[in-house]
């Protein structure tokens, strides 16, 4: 990456992409591979735009609530990720209800699962009604995992929870599940996303593991940066105004050029493209905390399914990535979503202390509170209806992508700013690289 101090009025090159987040720095990885020179502009000092981590005292601290995949066909098939290393939580999610957690594995198939089921009501001495409810969620999964994400674009679209109703599962196994997941997958405590949205989330999670990239979120953009042509990437240097020839900074002159990507969130992109719809946005604020001593024995992924506090899902990070600690401290990171995320930092940490108190079936009132992030426009929201695939294409010459323009998540910034440099490539008469299919599940 280079200073702004390298950007003169003078330069010239084929492609620039306003904004180094992933959707821009996966953009720019397809127009290089094409023979297309790219000059990528960032505001910030760093790349990565929300997928951002901060280092505190030898802790790594994702400032994004973001949750992985290892099933996601996108970070597989973008050029620069190869080296990109997930950190899988165990197996599904531990759910916390009541008095008591339980975890809901991944898909298997629905005779094995019955089976399982009421073996282990058997050995455990369990309620049955709760055995079965795990058979009934790994049968529903199984099939989900099966189904091609092509078929469930075809479901009837209502917002989720809606949908959910209609899944053929009880209301216990709804509420004390299927919910508190999708809001840990959406960032949407109402559940008003679009049911086609939900649905592809839980077919991710169903066909692979839920993950932390190693080293933290900023791991992701840093890779595609780092493979990148020297010099491709600038930092410190701010897009004021943009056309399909020239792009106008801040402090740095202008820059000219064939096209113009842009590729900054929602709202800045609504600002350098006027008429660009913005949409509304899921706030979210993530607390990171320290002790001595894990609560947990397993990397797992706590949610919580009463709602008794601010917190939506929680983790001992450190158990699923010990890079982000220095030696002999433990991290938990804890996501808070929805009117709560907005609460003043004091008052939010106390109540969210009693709640993972609960949840980890532990003291927190000793933990220490590392250091929270606060974004009001995390996550850009994706009602019903929602178009998976909106234009990325503004006119010749210039284009627009982001997770704003397919789903909010990696995944859909990938993915868009794939569509946006195969839409500027033809645009050049040049043919795009065939689009590989999606490779299967990882085990």
């Amino acid at each position: 990456m280079l200073s702004s101090a390298a950007l003169h009025s003078t330069d010239r090159t084929d492609v620039v992409v306003v904004g180094a987040g992933l959707a821009g720095l996966a953009a720019a990885h397809q127009l290089t591979e094409a023979g297309v020179s790219v000059t990528v502009l960032e505001t910030a000092p760093y790349v990565g735009g929300r997928m951002a981590t901060d280092r505190v005292d030898g802790f790594r601290l994702d400032r994004t609530a973001q949750l992985l995949s290892t099933s996601c066909p996108e970070l597989r098939r973008t050029p620069g990720l190869s080296g990109l290393t997930l950190r899988p939580f165990s197996s599904g999610v531990l759910v916390h209800t009541g008095t008591r957690s339980q975890r809901f594995a991944e898909a298997r198939s629905a005779r094995g699962a019955l089976t399982a089921a009421r073996a282990l009501a058997h050995a455990a001495r369990a309620p049955l009604s709760g055995a079965l409810d795990q058979a009934r969620v790994s049968a529903f999964l199984s099939r989900l995992a099966a189904a091609p994400a092509d078929r469930l674009l075809v479901r009837p679209e209502l917002a989720t929870a809606e949908a959910l109703g209609k899944r053929g599962l009880p209301s216990r196994t709804v509420d004390g599940f299927l919910r508190p997941l999708l809001t840990a997958l959406l960032s949407d405590p109402d559940l008003t996303t679009s049911s086609r949205c939900a649905d592809l989330a839980l077919h991710g999670f169903a066909r692979g593991r839920l993950s932390l990239p190693a080293g933290g979120a900023c791991t992701v953009a840093e890779l595609l940066a780092a493979a990148l042509p020297p010099g491709t990437v600038r930092t410190g240097v701010r897009a004021v105004s943009a056309s399909t020839t020239t792009v106008d900074t801040a402090e740095h002159g202008q820059l000219a050029c064939r096209a113009v990507l842009v590729a900054t969130g929602a709202r800045g992109a609504s600002e350098l493209l006027p008429g660009l719809r913005l949409p509304d946005f899921h706030p979210v604020t993530v607390l990171h905390h320290t002790t001595d001593e894990s609560p947990l024995a397993e990397p797992s992924l706590v949610l919580d399914a009463d709602r008794r506090g601010p917190v939506s899902h929680t983790a001992v990070v450190s158990e699923t990535d010990p890079s982000r600690t220095p030696p002999g401290r433990v991290l938990i990171t804890s996501t808070v979503l929805g009117p709560a995320a907005a609460e003043p930092l004091t008052a939010l940490d106390k109540t969210a202390r009693a709640q993972l108190g609960e949840l980890y079936g532990t003291c927190a009132e000793d933990w220490q509170l590392l250091g929270a992030h606060h974004d009001p426009e995390a996550v850009p929201t994706m009602p019903a209806p929602h178009d998976l695939r909106r234009p990325v294409r503004v006119l010749s010459g210039l284009y627009v992508c982001g997770d704003h323009r397919g789903t909010s998540t990696a995944s859909g910034a990938l993915a868009s700013g794939r569509r946006a440099a195969h839409a500027a490539l033809r645009d050049f008469g040049l043919r795009p690289a065939e689009e590989s299919p999606p490779l299967p599940a990882a085990a």
